[in-house]
């Protein structure tokens, strides 16, 4: 074994240590070495063929289980029992790297998390390529989807969803304030839409996270640029970045039409309760938050309406994708092509994208299933937003910017959302210029 390897193992196992010991916001604790959940799904005959997959997100086993059982009623002669293993995410993360750079304990399939999937493309990839199965179908994917996924011209991953951007509205409070929500096409419309929406309700229009990224980086990638560039450089202190944060500081230190979001992310109960009471009257997120606002915010159901974000000029990009997990095929499988040719089917097949809008309520990466019967069918999400959804996402589709991630991508994603975003924009004390040069220079 290299000397750089050692050193590289030595620091995962400390990582792992450390994490085991101060437990983390999945909300597990102990080792790390043992799942939370494990599954045995279908292949009941002895000719089964076991595959063994892991994940941090129990939902994702969901998907994997109707996945599985469909494989096995339509191919019965490669017959598959999947072993789902649930761990906590850093957890699941450390132990896959460590069993990928040792040559032993891998599992055949793996999610990988959009922030984590640089460190698994360093040096040798221990990933395989999935190009034999993707190239044939490349036309008809959300193709910056599986960019993220990829390196010098090899697919590695299968994403999960688009995670385009969008501007959820409160359309209650936009109709109370006498603001169509169709004439708010750029960033400065919406800034007037939120005085007059001030002015006649007293509520903000928004609600701006200061623990968190999902505020901030779809409004850099709007304008095409990043925390790196492509060629791994810091860019997070350009001056289009410096820019956007002082927009968003400016609506709420300045116009007074937003405030930081009720503890800091809006993926909290403050923040659902606060939302679920009609407490703002619009909220960016990506598509696939449309879940939070079935599972956490009922009453609003019938009130919200979703539309594209507004562009930064006339013409300029009105979306960015956000989030997601990838997953791979690892290099100590003994069945490859079958573990290839099966997550092709769940992940990558018109039927699996249709599943992942219908069990997960993804907006799914194949473009070419959004006009499907299947999607247009009624369904939950319909039923709780309206029945115009991918008729908005085929218009956008081509302005879905992708995100840049690198191997320190989750170092500044941390060092923004514990310091930059709550001084800038919570406690209003450090000017975006020297906050996000602090953040660039520990990076660098």
């Amino acid at each position: 074994m290299k000397k750089g390897t050692s050193i590289v193992l030595l620091f995962l196992l400390l990582s792992v240590v450390l994490i085991a010991c101060s437990g983390n916001d999945e909300g597990t604790s102990g080792t790390g070495n043992e799942a939370d959940d494990v599954e045995i799904i279908g292949g009941d005959s002895d000719d089964a063929v076991e595959l063994t997959f892991w994940t941090f997100q129990g939902l994702h086993v969901n998907f994997f289980e109707d996945a599985v059982l469909s494989w096995n009623e339509e191919f019965p002669d490669r017959e598959i029992k999947l072993i789902a293993e649930t761990y906590p995410y850093d957890n699941m993360h450390n132990n896959l790297l460590l069993a990928l750079q040792s040559g032993v304990g891998a599992p055949d399939i793996a999610d990988i998390e959009i922030s984590r999937f640089s460190n698994f493309l360093q040096g040798d990839v221990q990933l395989l390529p999935l190009n034999n199965v993707i190239e044939p179908e490349l036309a008809n994917f959300v193709e910056a989807r599986l960019d993220i996924y990829s390196k010098d011209g090899n697919y590695y991953g299968l994403p999960t969803h688009v995670g385009a951007t969008v501007m959820y509205y409160n359309k209650e409070i936009m109709d109370e304030a006498g603001v169509n929500i169709d004439d708010i096409v750029t960033w400065d419309d919406y800034v007037e839409a939120g005085l007059q929406v001030k002015e006649a309700t007293g509520k903000p229009i928004t609600t701006i996270e200061a623990q968190d990224r999902w505020s901030f980086w779809p409004l850099i990638t709007q304008r095409q640029s990043d925390f790196f560039d492509s060629n791994g450089n810091v860019t997070a202190d350009n001056p289009e970045n410096i820019e956007v944060l002082q927009f968003l500081k400016d609506m709420i230190h300045v116009h007074d039409i937003a405030i930081p979001t009720p503890d800091g992310r809006h993926h909290e109960e403050a923040y659902y309760g606060f939302m679920n009471d009609g407490g703002a009257a619009s909220v960016w997120m990506p598509m696939w938050y449309m879940g939070r606002f079935l599972d956490f915010m009922p009453d609003l159901k019938g009130k919200m309406e979703i539309r594209p974000l507004p562009a930064w000029e006339d013409g300029g990009f009105r979306s960015a994708g956000m989030g997601g997990t990838g997953t791979v095929v690892t290099n100590q499988t003994e069945h490859e092509q079958l573990a290839k040719d099966f997550l092709m089917y769940a992940k990558g097949s018109e039927e699996g994208n249709i599943k992942l809008w219908e069990i997960m309520g993804f907006d799914p990466p194949r473009w070419d299933v959004w006009e499907s019967d299947a999607l247009q069918a009624d369904n939950k999400y319909y039923q709780y937003f309206g029945d115009y959804l991918f008729d908005m996402l085929l218009d956008i589709r081509e302005e879905i910017h992708p995100v840049t991630i690198t191997e320190k991508t989750p170092d500044i994603d941390g060092y923004l959302n514990t310091n930059t975003y709550h001084y800038v924009l919570r406690e209003g004390n450090q000017t975006p210029e020297e906050a996000l040069k602090e953040a660039a220079d520990h990076v660098r």
